[in-house]
């Protein structure tokens, strides 16, 4: 089984890109998103974990943990989700998944804020999505992940570069 994931800031992509890949390649791999576990507040991430940041990497643990326990039937699985490349990488190790791709989906700032407009979520739209987001490309440079861009890539190219690291 190969584990692909698609990690990314808020407007990079990575959620339309996952449910195109679906509707394409659902023979072939299943596809899960780390949001559907549910996000809670801030104050409930703080309360619980002691940080969001908390949060985020035992979420991703325990998504990485599931997955790793369906290994055996499964062909494929693409996990779509915002999550540091440190956190996955530490998943992955923890999991003992040596079949994983991780990608970072990116775009400019400027068509971040545009699509995060667009699809009336002007609240994300703001520096610290920002910031956010150049911490993850950094991460991404640093580590020598794949990264997307987005930027000015259709969909199905988008998916095609995707659908590359399928077994």
């Amino acid at each position: 089984m190969r584990l692909i994931v698609l990690t990314g800031a808020s407007g990079s992509g990575k959620t339309a890109i996952a449910n195109a890949f679906q509707a394409r390649y659902s023979d072939r791999a299943s596809v899960l998103f780390f949001d559907s576990i549910g996000v809670p507040s801030r104050d409930q991430m703080i309360a619980e974990f002691g940080s969001p940041e908390e949060w985020q990497r035992a979420k991703t643990i325990q998504w990485v943990s599931r997955i790793a326990a369906q290994a055996a039937s499964q062909r494929c699985i693409l996990l779509e989700g915002q999550a540091r490349l440190s956190f996955l990488t530490e998943a992955v190790t923890l999991a003992r998944l040596r079949d994983h791709r991780i990608i970072l989906v990116d775009c400019s700032d400027d068509v971040r804020v545009r699509r995060l407009i667009d699809r009336m979520q002007p609240d994300l739209a703001n520096p610290e999505m920002l910031t956010w987001a150049r911490f993850l490309r950094n991460e991404a440079e640093r580590s020598g992940c794949e990264i997307l861009d987005t930027s000015e890539a259709g969909i199905e190219a988008c998916v095609e570069r995707v659908a590359r690291h399928l077994p």
